[in-house]
């Protein structure tokens, strides 16, 4: 519906009209301004007479239909959508290398000369000052070490978020680019809640603990971000799935990390520690039982830690559990 003006062809008995544009402001038959698309007839009409102002109207929208937003989205084409993790946010275009016009036919030889040097500078283009170069490598560092660690795209967003940041910040001069993006992405994972330590960080990346620590405490400080503490719940669920156990065991799991908490048996404790605990409880008492050595593996914790984590639980809770 359209109270107001309306600029639609009109008068479909007049070709001339018809393939001009003229504005409709009301119904020439009653005066009515109240005008109504119909876009299954491709027509304007009245909505007090029924008089069709308009016919054949021309459908400027897209040739597709969507019924709800995912479709819609999934749909739309106006190019790649607009991402951190390249240095120039995937705006820039790229000359392909098949040598072949918009037709599919082979370039001259003139011509292949020509589109070869439009490459080689448009290439050098793309990428021009320092800033770029340095953003260039470090966002596909970020990449290589997502991809290692199997990293949820949020994660590789908002970690090329935060290296921007520090960019333009100018924090980068005088430390590594590998510390500052491995870093950024330890940062990322704990502002998104994933559970990921700095030992698994550091094996996938080229640098040490110690230096992905010191580069993380530095982001922080100079970027004055306030990042929650972890939980050991965060910690079950991962720990279950590489252990590949049951759905029952994680859920016994974080039944005892709530009782724990009620207690205040995780305030001072490592969250590794405690959650690989609270695993281990709950495959014993579900009997599907995993031996220490293998938790602790997969935590990245001694087996001491364990059972000392282990004794605690249990000299403090009574489990009162039906498996």
């Amino acid at each position: 519906m359209n109270d107001g003006e309306v600029r639609e062809d009109v008068d479909p008995q007049s070709p001339a009209q018809h393939a001009e544009s003229v504005k409709v402001q009301c119904c020439p038959e009653c005066g009515s301004s109240r005008l109504m698309r119909d876009y299954e007839c491709a027509e304007i009409v009245c909505m007090d007479c029924g008089f069709v102002v308009a016919a054949k109207i021309a459908d400027r929208g897209p040739e597709w239909r969507a019924f709800d937003d995912e479709q819609r989205a999934k749909r739309t084409r106006v190019g790649a959508p607009l991402t951190y993790t390249i240095h120039d946010k995937g705006l820039s275009t790229m000359i392909d290398w098949h040598d072949r016009d918009i037709y599919g036919k082979s370039l001259s030889p003139g011509q292949k000369a020509q589109v070869y040097r439009l490459r080689k500078w448009q290439r050098r283009i793309r990428v021009s000052d320092a800033t770029e170069r340095n953003l260039a490598f470090a966002l596909s560092e970020i990449t290589k070490i997502s991809n290692n660690l199997n990293l949820p795209k949020n994660i590789l967003e908002t970690a090329s978020v935060i290296y921007r940041k520090a960019v333009k910040e100018r924090l980068i001069r005088g430390r590594s680019i590998q510390g500052v993006t491995a870093a950024a992405i330890y940062l990322a994972c704990r502002q998104c809640g994933l559970p990921r330590t700095l030992e698994e960080i550091a094996q996938s990346s080229s640098v040490n603990k110690k230096e992905v620590g010191r580069s993380y405490r530095f982001l922080i400080r100079e970027l004055d971000y306030t990042i929650p503490p972890l939980k050991p719940s965060q910690y079950i669920t991962k720990f279950s799935n590489q252990l590949t156990m049951q759905g029952k065991v994680e859920e016994i799991a974080h039944k005892i990390l709530v009782a724990a908490k009620e207690l205040k048996l995780t305030s001072g404790r490592g969250p590794t520690g405690i959650a690989a605990a609270a695993s281990y409880i709950a495959s014993v008492l579900t009997g599907e039982r995993k031996t220490q050595r293998e938790i602790a593996e997969i935590a990245q914790v001694t087996e001491v830690t364990i059972r000392n984590r282990y004794k605690e639980l249990v000299g403090r809770l009574s489990f009162e559990m039906t498996v």
